[in-house]
């Protein structure tokens, strides 16, 4: 390895230690109760060294909010549109991937899905992040259940999707609960959505 490709790899060893000590002390503390010097002396940098990576404490947040949003898209939504099996096992390989993701990085979800920050643009991304997961959980039930009104589609996915993170939320509580139940308690409510689309609505019956 060359000195260039070892200065970039110790670069990005920081980074990542400055982000893993943020997003305990965030998730700890809050983001108003937690400063760059406790970030800096939690992660063994000084304050000048830490504001080599980040400008900021919220540049830093963001960062964070970022990265872990991505990573969690990526896993499940491949085991939905690309994986092996029935439609029984595709939903339940795409949560426990999910869950997954959220037991190894327990402090970054209680970032991400309280925030504590009051600023516009961290309020911004969180709807962002919900919008994503929406729009996901639409495509698992145009998937699996192409019957459903179009018009039903978003109250649908917001449903799955407030039913996942509030689990979410109540597991990071509970750490104790295995992931297959969590797991479990997604695919029971998400396959009574889907069995019961062919299903007149109330709307219908009206016509």
């Amino acid at each position: 390895m060359s000195g260039i490709d070892r200065s970039r790899a110790a670069r990005a060893e920081t980074r990542t230690r400055i982000e893993d000590t943020a997003a305990r002390l965030f998730a700890e503390r809050g983001f108003g109760g937690t400063t760059i010097g406790e970030i800096a002396a939690e992660a063994g940098l000084s304050k000048p060294m830490l504001y080599r990576h980040f400008d900021s404490k919220h540049e830093l947040h963001l960062a964070l909010l970022e990265r872990h949003r991505d990573e969690l898209a990526a896993a499940p939504i491949r085991e939905l549109l690309h994986g092996e099996g029935d439609m029984a096992a595709r939903i339940t390989a795409m949560y426990d991937a999910w869950f997954r993701y959220v037991q190894s990085h327990p402090y970054t979800w209680r970032m991400m899905f309280r925030d504590t920050t009051g600023d516009a643009e961290v309020r911004a991304f969180h709807r962002e992040l919900q919008r994503r997961q929406r729009e996901t959980d639409i495509a698992l039930l145009r998937e699996f259940a192409p019957g459903i009104p179009e018009a039903e589609l978003e109250p649908l996915g917001e449903a799955i999707r407030s039913s996942l993170y509030g689990l979410a939320l109540w597991w990071l509580d509970r750490p104790d609960h295995p992931r297959e139940l969590l797991v479990a308690a997604m695919v029971r409510i998400t396959r009574g959505l889907i069995s019961g689309s062919g299903e007149p609505t109330a709307a219908d019956t009206d016509r």
